[in-house]
């Protein structure tokens, strides 16, 4: 089964077929950076995290590109009631994101443009749309784009501009539609000498949909293969994106996948509502790899309910396959990183890479996961050091693809903690075995049953066999 993905512009699952063999190009809607980051940002990180993790595991060589938008009216406002210039402002944010990704396992893109280093090309891109008859200028200092002068507006989000409600769009009295949009916005009194860039039409900045077309360009070329975001940028900005950048006469995406909301208690996530949390207040609560765990592990097009709950749920996960990695590790030796990265498709359980190839469906591939966990798990209990290796390197490459190898960064001291854990664990229900075979030796077996069912009561099974007793944390 060949990789297939849901377009959300076509609205079918389609095949993924890359412009040019063996290489994929991505481009991800980043932050705007006038705030600290939600896990609402997280949600779209982590997804497409995974999208690159596979297509890499796939044998592709993958260029990302997730920008950051560094300058646009709310961090102005921002800035300003902070009483900071709006780039250090920017740049405070910038760096709380790249923590957050860090936190969190997310990869590092191949690039990570900011807005304010391409003015030069969005001049150029507007230049090229007004000589095309898709821009026009207004006010000095506004340009804006033609809606009406594209036939094919409308299409990413199925609708015509007849369908459009004027109340949705910014009035400007200069427009020729309500629904044109500004390429380039002409500065207003007291905003900040810096924020202000010269150009033919007047001075001013860019406007927001202009500064994703003209860096996807510039780092991915006229036609690239996927455009990622959420699903709340879908309109206006994702299909304002595509209707200038196909004005211009670019190809643009040829795919384009959008990931759902987080909700909180069933509500969307918003500020309005109160509910917006911060990455690193819940990361001062709780571990990140939980919170991988929790948002990384649902279907990238459904919605993650986020709760206390949900996070209690991750860590129940979480200590069953780490668990199985760490005694793998202890008994068998822990299998080197280049070993687990070289592992590819053919060598994977072929229900985990119809999963994967399956639209990214994530929770189908950790069941098989937990299967390969179960069987690693039965391997400990009768010591098959070759079967044990084998399911190490298999659960450790699947789980990799999720982000999510505990043997691997950034988890990789949450797993040394886990085996300390585990060692004391060891200790102590050894010395609960040491005494239920004394019972035993002595034939007081009211004792022994009492010592064993009190293990299986805190969740440990025992294994009698004639090389003597063994233990394991029992599948709940």
């Amino acid at each position: 089964m060949t990789l297939k993905i849901h377009d959300s512009a076509t609205r079918t699952l389609r095949e993924f077929v890359p412009l040019n063999e063996g290489k994929v190009g991505i481009y991800l809607c980043g932050a705007t950076v006038q705030g600290s980051p939600h896990i609402g940002h997280m949600r779209s990180a982590l997804a497409f995290d995974v999208l690159v993790r596979w297509l890499r595991r796939s044998g592709y060589e993958v260029t990302m590109v997730r920008n950051v938008t560094d300058i646009d009216d709310k961090i102005l406002a921002k800035s300003a009631e902070a009483g900071r210039e709006y780039w250090a402002h920017a740049y405070i944010y910038e760096q709380e994101f790249t923590a957050a990704y860090d936190a969190l396992g997310v990869l590092r893109p191949t690039y990570e443009p900011r807005a304010t280093g391409h003015v030069p090309e969005m001049i150029n891109l507007i230049d090229r749309l007004i000589d095309r008859g898709h821009a026009y200028t207004g006010e000095p200092g506004n340009v804006y784009f033609d809606v009406a002068s594209l036939a094919s507006y409308g299409s990413l989000t199925r609708q015509s501009l007849d369908d459009l409600s004027a109340d949705d769009a910014e009035s400007e009295p200069d427009k020729r539609n309500p629904h044109d949009f500004a390429l380039w916005k002409a500065a207003k009194p007291g905003e900040p000498e810096t924020a202000i860039w010269d150009t033919p039409w007047g001075a001013g900045r860019p406007g927001w949909h202009l500064e994703c077309s003209t860096m996807a360009g510039k780092y991915l070329g006229e036609t690239f293969d996927i455009h990622g975001g959420g699903i709340d940028l879908r309109f206006p900005h994702h299909e304002n994106e595509q209707a200038q950048s196909h004005a211009a006469g670019y190809g643009f995406a040829r795919y384009w996948m959008h990931n759902a909301w987080v909700t909180i208690d069933g509500e969307k996530m918003s500020k309005s509502l109160g509910n917006s949390l911060i990455v690193s207040n819940i990361l001062a609560q709780h571990p990140a790899v939980l919170v991988r765990l929790a948002l990384g592990t649902v279907h990238y097009r459904s919605t993650v309910a986020y709760s206390e709950r949900t996070l209690t749920e991750a860590a129940a996960v979480w200590d069953r396959l780490s668990g199985f990695v760490l005694r793998a590790a202890e008994i068998v030796g822990e299998v080197p990183a280049e070993e687990i990265a070289a592992v590819g498709l053919a060598e994977l359980p072929e229900a985990f890479v119809d999963a994967m190839n399956d639209d990214l469906n994530v929770s189908a591939a950790l069941a098989v996961i937990h299967e390969h966990v179960t069987a690693g798990n039965n391997a400990l209990a009768v010591h098959d050091e070759i079967e044990i290796r084998a399911e190490q390197v298999l659960v450790r490459a699947m789980l990799d693809v999720l982000g999510l190898d505990p043997l691997a960064a950034p988890w990789r001291s949450d797993a040394a903690a886990g085996s300390n854990y585990y060692e004391a664990l060891d200790q102590l229900v050894h010395s609960i075995l040491d005494e239920r075979a004394q019972a035993r030796a002595e034939k007081d077996w009211a004792r022994a049953d009492a010592l064993r069912d009190s293990l299986a009561a805190a969740g440990i099974v025992v294994e009698d066999s004639a090389e003597g007793a063994r233990w394991k944390i029992g599948d709940k």
